[in-house]
């Protein structure tokens, strides 16, 4: 006997009602309305293979509406994936649990990304079908030839991060990228119409989208809506509408689904009116076999593939850049020595643009961009051609002024596989995309930010665009490294660091002021330690100097000009306190003794430093918002110059 469509549904609606039930925390409303779509497109479109959740060429599945988590965790189990297993399910939102309250990338494969953040999954899906269209330019079709599909809810086309990526996806017509709107008219508040009152079809059509409608829960209706999504050139997003909380008889059309268990009567009510008379985390023999059909009818596509794979003439070249692993003999000390033989005096942006010069001759996985920003942040090279709609081989991204939308972007390059994205803005505008950096950390993803124009040092445009605060406050965010390297070598060095670590993100603080070369000497990647002298004492040592960045060159002649007195400096280069965090306790301790004076220099908060000055060292920046003027009067006005902080030293060594 043939399982119906609805029956289906169901299966995910009692799944759902029952784990939110069960923790008395979640959001059984999205869920339990999307669940005919969500039938839908897993029986008739989405290329996946449970039994192979990593396959290159499956269709990515993205849960923007990540509050609905009981969705995928449902569909994960239902169609035949390891886990959740049931066990899982019924310990939904609960500590060592892989279902969490929102969707985790590393907690089980089949969740293509870590969702919460509204409108996130969305500008994640951009990324990924960016990267699917630019590796199918490359590769071919016998090997990149899928599609993106996102599920999302009121709340993600609210966000302001929705304007941007959609922005941006149709501007580079992506094709291949569908959303699923969850139109159910209900927000947490209440009615949607309480806050909003747009024309949101009329919005992404104007952004050159393809809008199409359907009942979504009248399952042929459904069915013909995502085929005209699939046939039409362009993004399509489709508008569901659903009724949140579908079949729970007095719950259903209202915000009390939304954030809430239904409660023990409704469950009961709920289980009555979809005729569903299963105990708790039960599923039918009859529902159960029927799903895992459907999960394995992507086997046989999967294993054409690989047939496909192991002919073909690139294929060693693409199942390297999808595993992420960089090519044997990559290295810059050929680009490293080159400097050292050559010193240059350049601001630390255009070094990164000279080492990215190598780097993208040598990578060609490299897919850069900037959020407009390009002649500023130099990240564009002679091997990175702009990608466009008419040319996806390109590898240049222009983002235009899209700072958060272009950082999810590249957590869903990086996700997908197969590139490794880095694009630029100045530091100042972290702030905007910071919730975009702080996912790829959550995420382990290897995306690279380029943040030019790191402090006072880029002068008269003044204090709205002067970091102060914000290397400290990346340097908290876990699982991303923060650099700022002092010179033209720590700049390649730490670009070779980024490049490396395949588990996080990076920034790369860099400055818009030249900086004079300061290693001269060849040697082992020493910002690869966090922090290491640069300069040792030559009298009795009595301070230790600590600096980052362009205030490493101030640190130096602070150092000369205390020793001209007799008084011991150390200067220490630290470009990275997670590294140095990393070190060997010794190494620590031989770097930053205790029984001397330890003195922070950084141009920007001094709040933090107190963790390597202890609080009786001194700590130079910035703890006020800048001003507008050329660099060196600024860093003269701020006291961060050698002739204002020696003296300083010089009367705390003699109090």
């Amino acid at each position: 006997m043939t399982v119906s469509e609805k029956s289906l549904a169901n299966a995910i609606r009692a799944l759902s009602m029952d784990a939110v039930q069960a923790a008395n925390s979640g959001h059984p409303g999205m869920p339990m309305g999307m669940a005919d779509v969500a039938t839908v497109l897993f029986s008739d479109h989405l290329k996946f293979d449970p039994s192979k959740p990593d396959w290159a060429d499956r269709d990515r599945f993205v849960l923007s509406a990540g509050h609905g988590s009981m969705l995928i965790y449902s569909l994960l189990h239902l169609t035949g994936y390891a886990r959740p297993t049931i066990e899982d399910i019924a310990s939904f939102r609960q500590l060592h649990s892989p279902c969490a309250g929102h969707p985790e990338n590393f907690e089980l494969a089949g969740v293509e990304a870590t969702t919460g953040p509204l409108g996130s999954g969305l500008a994640t899906a951009v990324g990924m079908a960016i990267a699917e269209r630019h590796l199918n330019a490359q590769f071919g079709d016998d090997l990149v030839d899928h599609r993106t599909w996102v599920i999302a809810g009121d709340g993600c086309l609210m966000e302001g991060i929705n304007h941007e990526a959609i922005g941006l996806a149709g501007h580079l017509n992506l094709g291949r990228l569908i959303v699923l709107w969850d139109d159910n008219k209900i927000t947490i508040d209440g009615a949607v119409d309480l806050s909003s009152s747009e024309d949101v079809l009329a919005r992404y059509a104007a952004t050159g989208w393809h809008v199409v409608s359907c009942d979504g829960h009248d399952v042929a209706d459904v069915r013909r809506a995502l085929a005209e999504a699939v046939a039409d050139p362009r993004p399509s997003i489709v508008a569901c509408a659903t009724k949140i909380g579908y079949g729970a008889p007095n719950k259903a059309g209202t915000s009390g689904v939304h954030g809430s268990a239904l409660g023990e009567d409704e469950v009961a009510a709920a289980r009555a009116f979809l005729g569903w008379d299963a105990e708790p985390f039960v599923i039918p023999d009859d529902v159960a076999a029927a799903w895992k059909a459907i999960g394995a009818k992507g086997r046989d596509r999967r294993a054409a593939w690989e047939e496909r794979l192991a002919g073909h003439a690139q294929g060693g070249e693409f199942s390297r850049r999808m595993a992420g692993e960089l090519p044997a003999d990559f290295s810059l000390d050929a680009y490293i020595d080159s400097l050292i033989a050559n010193p240059q005096k350049v601001a630390t942006r255009k070094a990164s643009e000279l080492a990215l010069g190598a780097i993208n001759d040598l990578l060609p996985e490299t897919l850069g961009g900037s959020a407009d920003l390009t002649g500023s942040n130099n990240t564009k090279t002679k091997s990175t051609g702009p990608l466009t709609r008419d040319d996806y081989a390109g590898r240049y991204v222009y983002y235009g002024i899209r700072e958060f939308g272009m950082a999810c972007a590249m957590n869903g390059m990086a996700l997908h596989g197969g590139v490794i994205p880095y694009g630029g803005t100045f530091l100042v505008f972290s702030d905007y995309m910071r919730g975009g950096i702080r996912l790829a950390a959550l995420q382990q993803q290897r995306v690279i930010h380029v943040l030019t124009h790191d402090s006072i040092g880029l002068g008269e445009d003044g204090p709205t665009h002067q970091p102060i605060e914000h290397v400290m406050s990346l340097r908290m965010i876990p699982n991303l490294d923060v650099y700022r390297p002092a010179d033209i070598v720590e700049t390649a060095e730490c670009w070779e660091l980024a490049l490396k670590d395949s588990t996080g993100p990076s920034v790369l603080a860099l400055t818009r002021q030249n900086l004079p070369q300061l290693r001269t000497e060849k040697s082992e990647n020493l910002c690869a330690k966090g922090a290491y002298r640069l300069i040792a004492a030559t009298a009795e040592r009595k301070v230790v100097l600590i600096a980052t960045g362009s205030e490493v060159e101030i640190a130096a002649a602070t150092a000369k000009a205390l020793e001209d007195k007799g008084i011991g400096a150390d200067v220490i280069s630290m470009p990275s306190w997670a590294h140095f965090e990393a070190q060997p306790q010794s190494y620590k301790d031989d770097l930053l003794p205790q029984h001397v004076l330890r003195v922070s220099i950084e141009a920007g908060t001094t709040f933090g430093w107190e963790r390597y000055t202890g609080i009786a060292g001194l700590r130079f920046g910035i703890d006020s918002f800048g001003a507008s003027a050329p660099a060196p009067a600024l860093y003269d006005h701020f006291g961060l110059t050698a002739a204002k902080i020696a003296p300083q030293i010089e009367a705390a060594l003699n109090s």
